[in-house]
């Protein structure tokens, strides 16, 4: 076994979850990450856990999302995310575009029917990694080898530095009432965070971290945005998106590819044509585009948005949380011809912080 994949499983257990002993570890994972659960297993009975181990298939989820003609919450599912402490869930199938043939308004209800599972895993010690495999090398234009080490190094950082630097951003926007993206000539949008918070992301529910991330208030979204970088979303490219927002709602939006899936994802529910978060990018190992979210979203020079459900951690007291079964994010280029103002005042200009050299 590749050693990278043990220190992997060490950054899983000792970083971002803290297993101890005594602990009920769920290990999902696909079958092409079997090396990273065997390492997880022997981590686990080092400190005395107790891992059950997930074997997820993106090709039988298929297969049971096209042959149903209803969902329903399972219950069996919800009992062992209920007794569970700790999950662990890696990406990476075999085909990262298995489901691409799946109706949008059937993915709309399977995820409906399963929104109240999902919170009671999130509402537990989580974390959700990538195992390098040769799909996920392919839809990003490397080679295998060369995905390995990039996803190894971006999950292997000094994250107690990391978190030191993005701290600055959090600093800026605690306090913040209102946040503006500007890029290019397209995108203006004003995002009211008042009485919110910002959490600093450095390897611990999302691993790699390497952002900074709040939410906007339910009402307090207005302008417009253009979403330069694409997104896959099952299985599927969506491109080009443009929404428009008034009074924080999508009411009206645009793809140049898949539109269809977008206009899916944002009937899914009332929350869904809601934003449900403002990230902004902040890890600077992560310096090339791969088609995968987990990676994308922290590149520095990046702000991304997210339709639907709003992390309750963001949200102040005051505040409404927005609940949606869908969680989308989409990604802003801020590299040129952009910047990002905090109660009026430039904090990054064409992807430098004020808090960096050469701003």
């Amino acid at each position: 076994m590749d050693a990278r994949i043990r220190e992997h499983a060490e950054i899983i257990a000792d970083h971002s979850t803290g297993i101890e002993s005594g602990d009920d570890v769920v290990i999902q994972m696909p079958k092409e990450a079997e090396d990273l659960a065997v390492a997880l297993h022997e981590v686990c009975g080092d400190r005395g856990a107790n891992p059950v181990y997930l074997n997820y298939s993106k090709r039988a989820q298929r297969a049971f999302k096209r042959s149903s003609e209803e969902f329903s919450e399972p219950s069996h599912r919800r009992a062992l995310y209920e007794e569970a402490d700790v999950f662990v869930i890696a990406r990476g199938g075999a085909n990262a575009t298995e489901d691409a043939d799946v109706d949008p308004e059937t993915n709309a209800a399977y995820n409906r029917a399963m929104e109240d599972v999902k919170r009671t895993r999130l509402s537990k010690t989580w974390c959700l990694t990538q195992y390098p495999t040769a799909s996920h090398a392919q839809l990003a234009g490397m080679s295998t080898e060369a995905y390995e080490n990039f996803v190894w190094d971006a999950v292997s950082l000094d994250w107690d530095e990391q978190r030191e630097f993005q701290s600055n951003m959090v600093e800026i926007l605690d306090d913040a009432d209102e946040v503006r993206i500007k890029s290019g000539e397209e995108t203006d949008l004003t995002l009211d965070v008042s009485g919110n918070s910002t959490l600093n992301d450095y390897g611990e529910a999302n691993l790699p971290g390497g952002e900074v991330f709040t939410a906007p208030t339910r009402d307090g979204v207005d302008g417009e945005v253009h979403f330069d970088l694409p997104l896959y979303r099952y299985g599927r490219e969506i491109d080009g998106v443009r929404l428009r927002f008034e009074d924080g709602e999508v009411v009206s939006h645009s793809a140049e590819r898949n539109e269809d899936l977008l206009s899916g994802i944002l009937d899914t529910d009332e929350g869904s044509r809601r934003l449900g978060e403002l990230g902004i990018g902040m890890n600077r190992q992560i310096d090339r585009f791969t088609y995968n979210m987990l990676f994308d979203e922290k590149m520095g020079d990046t702000v991304h948005m997210a339709v639907g459900s709003a992390y309750p951690e963001t949200v102040g007291e005051e505040n409404a949380v927005n609940e949606s079964a869908e969680h989308v994010d989409m990604i802003v280029d801020m590299s040129e011809d952009s910047v990002i103002e905090v109660d009026g005042e430039v904090v990054q200009r064409n992807g430098t912080f004020v808090f960096e050299d050469g701003f």
